[in-house]
């Protein structure tokens, strides 16, 4: 069974920077795109940051510009640099991945979550 495993998160000052990673074990294969949802107090799960196999990234309109996601194919990592941590960015951070058609068919695995907690 593959498994994503995350770390990174804790508590931070507003303003403050945290980087999260997320490792796939190595039974996850041809990953496709790699993701960052993020899921706050009584609220749904939202998408945060994507970056495809070709290393495109995509970015909610709240982290422009503050928040960097980038992976590494090699190791089946992605990161998910938050900088100007904001107490609005508080939330349990999820690592996502999808993987390339297989039959026709995508797989996907989330990871457990790490807690994020912007406060001063």
């Amino acid at each position: 069974q593959g498994r994503l495993v995350e770390s990174g998160g804790g508590l931070v000052q507003p303003g403050g920077s945290l980087k999260l990673s997320c490792a796939a074990s190595d039974s996850i294969f041809e990953i496709d795109t790699m993701e960052w949802y993020r899921q706050g107090p009584g609220q749904k799960r939202d998408l945060v940051a994507s970056v495809t196999k070709g290393g495109i990234p995509n970015y909610a309109d709240s982290v422009k510009g503050r928040f960097t996601i980038s992976r590494d194919n090699t190791k089946n990592t992605v990161h998910l640099q938050m900088n100007s941590l904001k107490p609005e960015d508080t939330a349990v951070y999820y690592c996502h991945v999808v993987t390339s058609p297989r039959n026709g068919v995508r797989y996907n695995w989330w990871g457990q979550g790490t807690q994020v907690t912007v406060s001063s």
